[in-house]
């Protein structure tokens, strides 16, 4: 029979490895599992949910800054006296549930000054604008003079349009109506001048094709978006020399100079809209990937528009500009046919020649066709010397890059007269029907960027946030938010440069590295990592504390109640 002594170093025994079993288990329970979770947890920097939930429904006001210019001669005195000092005219169009927009034009109307009155008076159209320039408008609004049929302005012009952001309008308005009537007459032209030289709905529409669905504008204003490339803070531009046939033809083409004299001052012009790059290539023995009908009748060789979509392919394989391109890249192409297959011409869908013989490809670039003309050189000695026309060929490679980059012609009412843009290839109001059109579409993509960001990072909880691609979604808010209310004010410089700022920011902040799928992973496999280590550790406690409860209850069991007499 074991000893007293023997008994209770037994019962001490068990009493120690109870104590001991409980405080690992409290140790482990109150310390070990939260550091374990803090420390195996997702780092997800705070982003401002609530604030990207008010952007997804998008309501724009957009201000369009209008003056009015009355010339002598155009209101009698009882109307001079009633002119106001400003008229709002306000349209607005819901296009579905979350998007829509308010379009303001705030009219300033006044009487012309000493030295515009001057200016209207000058008989070349041209020397009236540059006079009329140096009372200039910001960018963004527009001034219209209104003179009477008494002008210089020839009567077969309704509308002259120069090239800074001032228009006059032709218009004879009776004197003799009541001021009301004689505005009336007077408003609905105003608006064509203004939808001409800043923005339609189509062109609003066009810009919020990533929220609203193609079938809400005209079938003109979607091919001429699909054709533009998409807004982006820079462009590489590559003008490349095709020559099939190097035996045949010894090509120059002063590439360099063209480009300073036709592209550069384009490109300083929009130097406000994106970051511009330009290069150029030779490639010699790049064909084309079709081969060209020959035509009898004509003894010339044809590339009908069914023809044209199999000709990028094989030529772009030899280009090799996309591959290292950070930005959009625009290729320009001046292929000149063999000896063999020319000339060369390229036909329409109606199997006419094309004047310019050149054709461009949406969102890719152009490509024009250079036939030399053999028949005043000697053909039996090659290869020939060809000294290419570069005007001729930059005036196509400049209307194209024109429509590439989103400026496109404006549908005008046949009276209206357009100033020539001249060397710098686009005029000021063109450059801000781009401005706008740019704007609104980097605050649509912009916010459906942050939208399925939010929406992403909400439904997958072990994507990492890290503080840089939090700040950049605070930086994106807060820009999307100042180009709203800067078009809301008029202000279409500051509203575009925010509005660039907002695309930027969010872009870095949906294509950040740290948010690819190979560098977190979920719950399940996070368990399946650590159960190997905590398992052997945590059996033994579990079962410990079990015993403990087991041993409690039966001598608890054991215990009389006390009587009491």
């Amino acid at each position: 029979m074991a000893s007293p002594m023997a008994v209770l170093a037994v019962e001490a025994e068990k009493t120690r490895g109870k104590y001991a079993a409980i405080s690992i288990a409290v140790i482990v329970t109150v310390m070990g599992l939260p550091l374990w979770w803090k420390t195996t947890e997702t780092y997800r920097a705070s982003l401002p949910y609530s604030q990207i939930s008010e952007l997804d429904s998008l309501w724009l006001e957009l201000k369009m800054p209008v003056e009015v210019v009355f010339a002598k001669g155009s209101l009698s005195l009882e109307h001079q006296r009633r002119i106001p000092t400003s008229l709002l005219k306000q349209t607005e169009q819901q296009l579905n549930m979350k998007t829509g927009f308010r379009r303001t034009l705030e009219m300033k109307c006044r009487m012309a000054t000493v030295m515009e009155e001057e200016a209207l008076k000058i008989t070349d159209v041209e020397g009236m604008d540059k006079a009329l320039q140096l009372n200039s408008n910001p960018p963004g609004s527009v001034g219209i003079y209104i003179v009477p049929g008494t002008s210089s302005l020839p009567q077969d012009i309704g509308v002259y349009i120069g090239k800074h952001r001032t228009a006059v309008l032709h218009l004879v308005l009776d004197k003799s109506k009541r001021f009301e009537e004689a505005m009336s007459n007077l408003m609905p032209r105003v608006e064509e001048i203004v939808q001409v030289m800043s923005f339609s709905n189509d062109d609003l529409h066009a810009s919020l094709l990533d929220r609203i669905s193609a079938g809400q504008f005209s079938k003109e204003t979607f091919a001429d978006s699909m054709r533009a490339f998409k807004s982006s803070l820079g462009y590489e531009i590559t003008f490349s020399l095709l020559n099939p046939d190097p035996k045949s033809h010894n090509l120059h083409w002063d590439i360099e100079t063209a480009v300073k004299s036709y592209i550069q001052p384009f490109l300083e012009k929009l130097s406000s809209v994106a970051s511009f790059s330009v290069d150029s290539q030779i490639l010699y023995y790049a064909i084309l990937g079709v081969v060209p009908r020959f035509d009898k009748k004509t003894g010339s060789y044809n590339l009908n528009a069914y023809s044209l979509p199999h000709v990028i392919n094989p030529v772009e394989a030899r280009l090799g500009s996309n591959a290292a391109s950070l930005y959009p890249v625009l290729n320009f192409l001046l292929y000149v046919p063999e000896y063999t297959h020319t000339p060369l011409y390229i036909q329409d869908g109606t199997g006419v020649p094309i004047k310019t013989n050149a054709f461009h490809s949406p969102r890719w670039g152009g490509i024009m066709v250079y036939n030399v003309d053999h028949r005043d050189s000697n053909e039996t000695v090659f290869p020939v010397h060809v000294s290419i026309d570069m005007v001729r060929v930059m005036e196509v490679f400049l209307t194209q890059l024109r429509l590439m980059l989103g400026i496109q012609k404006v549908q005008m009412p046949s009276d209206f007269f357009f100033q020539d843009p001249g060397n710098e290839g686009v005029t000021d109001w063109e450059l801000d029907r781009l401005l706008w059109s740019r704007t609104v579409e980097n605050i649509a993509m912009a916010t459906s960027t942050l939208t399925s960001l939010a929406q992403l990072l909400d439904e997958i909880g072990n994507i990492v946030i890290n503080d840089q691609i939090g700040s950049e979604v605070y930086k994106a808010v807060t820009a999307v938010k100042m180009a709203i209310a800067e078009l809301e004010a008029g202000r279409l410089e500051t509203a575009f440069q925010a509005s660039k700022d907002a695309i930027n920011s969010s872009e870095k902040a949906f294509f950040d590295p740290s948010l690819l799928h190979l560098l977190y992973f979920p719950d399940d496999q996070k368990f399946a990592i650590y159960i190997p280590l905590f398992l052997p550790m945590a059996v033994p406690i579990v079962l410990s504390l079990l015993n403990i409860v087991k041993e409690h209850k039966r001598n608890k069991g054991r215990k009389e109640p006390t009587k009491l007499d």
